[in-house]
């Protein structure tokens, strides 16, 4: 069965050396990295210690730096018809980075941006395969997904506007942060939403990956020359967390199992 419409389905890392950044994650995260291409695109996948893929790693050249291209992650939202959702985007405020082409054989898709200017893509895959990129307690899979946005409410309205997410409840924060608002696709939460903030005032969506142990994972992260900006902590629901940035800029999480777990 194919994923639904609304569903995260792949990660991508934009990455100005995939050598270099291909052995940050290897040991940060445990994924192994798919050979580059004989020919085409520099275009190597992320895939887990069960053999399954979670991503792709996108090689920017000095055209795409030149033009404001910088290493940074980005998801791809399941949707029925990609045409059809680039409208309602556009429609709604949104903005389109990459008009709706095919790769033939694997999918159709589109890059664009929410009103408040954060960037995604929206993808129908050419087969009826489910995505497994996104799994909440799957080794080495997206574990979570967070947007922070300088109008939380417009977002939320958006996102539920166009690809169905609920916002079933909301946790509020410290030091007047505001409310974590938990996001939804059917009957499974796979994030939240947040207001800009002094602890994270850069918009953007973050994606939290998941490692066994988040001590020798900070200290990979650490070691590899990327940057821990706040934890190891602990998180509701017993796991524990950080997040960082790789050495070339990319904001990334990881969560690990609580002790409890």
């Amino acid at each position: 069965m194919r994923n639904g419409h609304g569903t995260p389905i792949w990660y991508e890392l934009l990455t100005t050396d995939p050598d270099a950044s291909g052995e940050f994650y290897r040991q940060a995260i445990g994924w192994t990295i798919g050979p580059k291409p004989s020919e085409g695109p520099d275009y190597r996948m992320l895939v887990t210690a069960d053999g399954s893929n979670v991503g792709g790693m996108m090689s920017l050249d000095p055209a795409m730096v030149a033009g404001g291209a910088r290493p940074t992650w980005l998801f791809y939202i399941g949707v029925d018809d990609v045409d059809a959702t680039v409208a309602r985007i556009t429609a709604a405020g949104g903005s389109i980075h990459l008009p709706a082409f095919d790769m033939p054989g694997v999918d159709r898709l589109a890059m664009v941006a929410d009103p408040q200017g954060n960037t995604f893509y929206v993808m129908r895959g050419a087969v009826d395969a489910p995505s497994t990129a996104w799994e909440r307690t799957g080794m080495g899979k997206c574990n979570w997904h967070e947007l922070v946005t300088n109008d939380q409410a417009a977002a939320n309205a958006f996102y539920a506007d166009i690809f169905g997410w609920t916002f079933p409840g909301k946790m509020p924060m410290p030091e007047g942060m505001g409310d974590y608002v938990f996001a939804a696709v059917g009957e499974e939460t796979f994030g939240a939403t947040m207001q800009v903030n002094q602890h994270q005032p850069t918009p953007g969506w973050l994606f939290y990956f998941r490692a066994p142990d988040i001590e020798k994972a900070a200290a990979a992260v650490t070691a590899g020359g990327g940057t821990v900006h706040a934890g190891p902590m602990e998180v509701p629901g017993g796991d524990r967390v950080i997040v960082a940035s790789d050495p070339h800029g990319a904001s990334f999480g990881i969560a690990s199992p609580g002790d409890a777990s």
